[in-house]
């Protein structure tokens, strides 16, 4: 098999790389843990962190605050992350590995499992990341998590499998948005080939997770765009899911994916965002941009994060009014 055309990183990576190895290699028991709410590259990262752990002969239990999307569950070993919800844990873990947390509250709930000496290894690729591990992995130029995780597979020397290269592609292919998004750089592509190269069926996945739509969506969506709203300048576009609209229309969570793109999508448009209503009243905010904000920035102004292109936040408080505060500040910081 060709292999992908071998970067050149700063010395300082390549000292992170070996410091993620070494850690690695000093334990031999861990706990695995993604964020909350879970995209594709967060599970992609997990199930990627658990293959090399197996690779180097030690002990994996991968975990999450909430469930497998169900749309991810093709992946290989998908089924061996624990749902934390709804299968707690007694056992707690002296050695964690997280992956494409943006910040520690992002764990959630898993953090419970950590001994109070624990020591945590961070792997991410986002901007606002504080480095709060005590081993930090950090690459803020990496399209995806998944993306440094070939790094640290390359820089020792482990030999790739099809399970593996299918949860890196899987996780390249949501966080570049198809290879559509301006992170999707030449390394991006020659790491993608590289994963095809081990038979990933790149044709198969890109159609399930795209492509296809359950019913539910669709009837979520249906709703969704009978309350899209544009600013009076038309700059930022917002649309709205009640709570109330998924038990109608019979969606889960997973058939949100993708919905506020169709807001960020028009064109014109330089904010896009997806307001949901939780079952507690609560607001859970998506924002996407053109390119022309950085809505991660304005994320963090809420306590959220994210990167430039995409971010997200929580509200407590009713729609109606986190959707007037935040196309206020988004459209305050439109026109600084």
């Amino acid at each position: 098999m060709t292999a992908a055309k071998a970067a050149v990183f700063s010395a300082a990576y390549t000292e992170q790389l070996q410091a993620a190895l070494e850690f690695i290699r000093d334990g031999n028991r861990f706990l695995v843990v993604s964020h909350v709410q879970p995209d594709g590259d967060a599970i992609s990262s997990t199930i990627v962190v658990g293959w090399i752990l197996r690779q180097l002969g030690k002990q994996a239990v991968l975990i999450n605050e909430g469930a497998v999307p169900i749309r991810l569950h093709y992946m290989e070993s998908s089924a061996s992350i624990i749902n934390y919800s709804k299968q707690p844990l007694e056992e707690t873990f002296d050695r964690i590995i997280a992956v494409d947390c943006a910040d520690f509250r992002r764990i959630g709930r898993v953090s419970e499992r950590f001994a109070e000496s624990a020591q945590l290894l961070n792997i991410d690729h986002h901007p606002t990341n504080d480095a709060f591990g005590t081993a930090n992995l950090i690459r803020i130029d990496a399209a995806a998590t998944v993306e440094i995780l070939y790094d640290l597979i390359e820089h020792g020397a482990i030999s790739l499998d099809r399970e593996v290269a299918t949860a890196i592609y899987t996780g390249l292919l949501t966080d570049t948005g198809g290879f559509r998004y301006s992170n999707t750089t030449p390394r991006v592509m020659q790491v993608a080939a590289r994963m095809l190269a081990e038979e990933v069926e790149g044709h198969w996945i890109a159609n399930h997770l795209l492509e296809q739509m359950t019913k539910p969506q669709l009837l979520l969506l249906q709703r969704g765009l009978n309350r899209l709203t544009f600013s009076d300048d038309n700059r930022i576009a917002w649309l709205y899911v009640a709570f109330s609209d998924m038990a109608e229309t019979g969606a889960v969570g997973d058939d949100l994916e993708g919905l506020v793109n169709y807001a960020v999508n028009v064109e014109g448009v330089d904010v896009g965002i997806l307001f949901k209503e939780t079952e507690n009243g609560d607001v859970k905010v998506s924002m996407r941009s053109s390119g022309k904000a950085d809505v991660s920035a304005i994320a963090q102004t809420f306590g959220g994060g994210g990167h430039v292109r995409a971010a997200g936040f929580r509200l407590e408080q009713g729609i109606q009014e986190a959707i007037g505060k935040v196309v206020q500040v988004a459209s305050e910081a439109l026109n600084l």
